[in-house]
């Protein structure tokens, strides 16, 4: 980025030209505003806001239904979801969602500039901006919502940050700002449960009937995998994701933030802790080395109505 030079005004526009460019060129550059120049006292619209980055390629829509109904148990008040592409099942849920104004869909047509990787690791696909530009979008979504949002999380479609003694997030925060401190940044361990593995629960447990029609919808159905892989050295300390005030934040990242007001804490696994499901990362365990864990029952009986509200609502269900 070009430093300002001393004595300038901070700046209230902004355009990116070449070095090469001539002085006729920068009148027809596109400008844009420099937003968020000064400390907004109006309430903040949203308790709880959601970053979701991003979408791509997605076809999983009874997932993406449960996540965005757990989301609304727990206590959030909008998602926003950075689409590159998905199916035409995935975008009637995003229409849905959109109406309902839980959801706002911002467009992120970057590949049509650049040539994002596909990958997280540079060897797993090449490009001009990591991962379909992750970290470009999460800072948007940071700067974007920073006086809409009380706090923020910066997560994937297939992650819920679940409390463990609490029900809802309205519940945890204020545990949380008591014990590790107001305007940090709470990170929380990622929890693997294998979306191929659905094993039955212990035998003291007894799972609430769901409905046997989301077989014939595309997706994975979360409450089918309560095991989860052992936490490992390894990975003990990455893939984790964040709950923050967006106020707070300078810069963030994939996992956690680069720069912030007063930094991140790592939140005790018995408080809240992050369940992921997804495709094995321990791919070479057996099924009788996973670990059961069926906090997500609490919320599957108001989890269950809600989803079969919104499949029959977008006909994807009888109604």
């Amino acid at each position: 980025m070009c430093p300002l030079p001393l004595g300038c005004e901070t700046p209230s526009l902004i355009a990116v030209t070449t070095a090469a460019a001539s002085s006729e060129d920068s009148h027809h550059a596109v400008f844009l505003e420099v937003k968020n120049q000064k400390a907004e006292s109006v309430s903040l619209p949203y308790n709880f806001t959601v970053c979701i980055s991003t979408m791509f390629d997605f076809t999983n829509v009874l997932q993406l239904v449960q996540s965005l109904e757990m989301m609304q148990l727990l206590g959030v008040n909008r998602v926003v979801i950075y689409k590159t592409s998905c199916s035409p099942e995935t975008q009637r849920i995003l229409d849905y969602y959109t109406k309902t104004g839980l959801v706002e869909v911002i467009p992120w047509t970057i590949s049509r500039y650049l040539k994002p990787s596909k990958g997280w690791l540079p060897l797993h696909g090449p490009g001009d901006l990591h991962y379909y530009g992750q970290i470009p979008v999460l800072n948007d979504c940071v700067y974007r919502y920073m006086y809409q949002t009380r706090y923020m999380s910066l997560q994937d479609i297939d992650e819920l940050i679940l409390p463990q003694s609490v029900d809802s997030w309205l519940d945890l925060l204020p545990l949380l700002e008591k014990k590790y401190g107001v305007d940090k940044c709470y990170m929380f361990e990622n929890n693997v449960f294998p979306n191929t593995v659905a094993l039955p629960p212990p035998a003291s447990q007894i799972l609430p009937p769901h409905s046997i029609s989301w077989q014939k919808v595309p997706g994975v159905n979360i409450l089918d995998h309560l095991h989860h892989e052992p936490i490992i050295k390894e990975t003990h300390y990455s893939n984790f994701k964040i709950i923050v005030n967006p106020q707070a934040v300078f810069r963030p990242t994939v996992h956690g933030l680069l720069e912030s007001e007063k930094g991140c804490s790592w939140i005790d696994r018995n408080i809240a802790r992050m369940h992921h499901t997804r495709a094995a990362v321990q791919k070479q365990l057996k099924p009788d080395q996973l670990i059961y864990d069926g906090r997500l029952l609490r919320y599957s009986a108001r989890l269950t109505s809600a989803v079969n509200t919104v499949l029959k609502d977008t006909g994807f269900l009888p109604t």
